[in-house]
């Protein structure tokens, strides 16, 4: 295809695939698309590992690498240690997640005894920099910032690396921010997305940063949220978008390391069974609704904490509610979620991720020829 992210990211199809699974990685890219590991919650030695992995097995085709360095939590300057973190939670916030655990029938005792305090994959300025380090020794074609613009010094490498460098917006504020500040990849997140998402639908929010951006030709504009197949791909280049950024579609393929109980929760959810909360990191976020959701929606629940600290909150009762669910435990099946975008409603059966790309390559065309028959009537 003639679009300038194919030329810019020497790929065949515009068609980019985040995942937190190496396998879809590859996959991806060896099929046409390109491949962006999500490296949130990873050591440098983990990620080292991963992206060598991916470098021996991807035949030389390209891929990038996304983290999440936001611009604004508690510990910004990361100056607390975890004991000091875990001090700021209130208690009150986890004798309520005891309390909507034990509802269900599961046991909360020794939820929160680990001191753990980490950023739960959120980074800080400072943490990002071996990050960056590892992820630039790999011959990676585009880095990306999820929350906020990019670290200077991811920047600065970006370019002298001629690395392209993304970031994901919600309005068209954000996108001129993001490319005064030298980012050449913006991704429009709308609020059909999975994850941290914005208010604003995809509909709206793609053709509003074309227009924002426009006369910018050296910035590639992505459309993202709720785009699980081609016709949609379609839909958001004919307004303006230069390819797609995907995610949720990833979770449910043979490849990707979703849990066996999540994989199936997702290819029966429906697009309205799907809720946009803060309850998980601080952050408005869109994932599976649950009565574990609920309980963080209904009156008398505690407001939720800024990022990191509500992760620190749920994260622990989350993991707990994961591995029952894998075991059996119905109750926990129920409670179980996952972040994932609308477009879950489209995602009815489980395939290849090369098979999903070409699906999507396939639906595109259709697309296409539908709208040419328009033009010629």
């Amino acid at each position: 295809m003639q679009s300038k992210l194919c030329r810019k990211l020497d790929i065949q199809f515009p068609l980019i695939a985040f995942s937190h699974c190496r396998d879809v990685v590859v996959e991806v890219s060896k099929a046409g698309g390109m491949g962006v590991f999500g490296a949130a919650g990873y050591s440098p030695e983990q990620l080292e590992i991963e992206l060598s992995w991916i470098d021996q097995n991807i035949g030389g085709d390209p891929y990038g690498v996304d983290l999440i360095v936001p611009n604004a939590m508690a510990n910004q300057d990361e100056s607390k240690t975890a004991s000091e973190l875990q001090a700021m939670v209130p208690q009150s916030h986890r004798f309520f997640v005891e309390e909507t655990l034990a509802k269900f029938g599961i046991d909360p005792s020794n939820l929160y005894r680990s001191s753990d305090g980490g950023n739960r994959g959120f980074l800080g300025e400072k943490s990002s920099d071996d990050i960056l380090d590892i992820a630039f020794s790999h011959p990676i074609k585009i880095i990306v910032n999820a929350l906020g613009v990019p670290p200077l010094r991811m920047l600065e490498l970006a370019k002298a690396k001629n690395v392209a460098c993304g970031a994901l917006v919600g309005n068209r504020q954000q996108a001129i921010k993001q490319v005064e500040s030298g980012v050449d990849i913006i991704i429009s997140s709308g609020t059909e997305a999975g994850g941290h998402c914005g208010e604003i639908s995809t509909m709206v929010l793609v053709p509003e940063v074309v227009q924002t951006l426009q006369g910018n030709e050296d910035v590639c504009i992505l459309a993202a949220g709720g785009i699980v197949t081609g016709r949609q791909m379609a839909a958001a280049m004919a307004m303006g978008a230069d390819g797609v950024w995907t995610g949720s579609v990833w979770l449910t393929t043979e490849e990707a390391n979703t849990s066996p109980s999540i994989k199936n929760k997702l290819l029966t959810t429906g697009s309205n069974q799907t809720v946009r909360t803060r309850s998980r990191t601080g952050k408005f976020s869109r994932q599976i609704k649950s009565p574990w959701t609920d309980a963080w929606e209904q009156e008398g629940a505690p407001e939720p904490l800024q990022m990191p600290l509500q992760s620190l909150v749920s994260e622990p009762a989350l993991g707990k509610i994961d591995k029952l669910a894998e075991a059996g435990d119905s109750k926990a099946q129920s409670l179980n979620t996952y972040w994932v975008g609308q477009g879950v409603g489209l995602m009815n059966q489980s395939s290849s991720a090369k098979q999903v790309v070409y699906d999507f390559m396939s639906d595109f065309l259709d697309a296409s020829d539908r709208l040419n028959e328009f033009v010629k009537s």
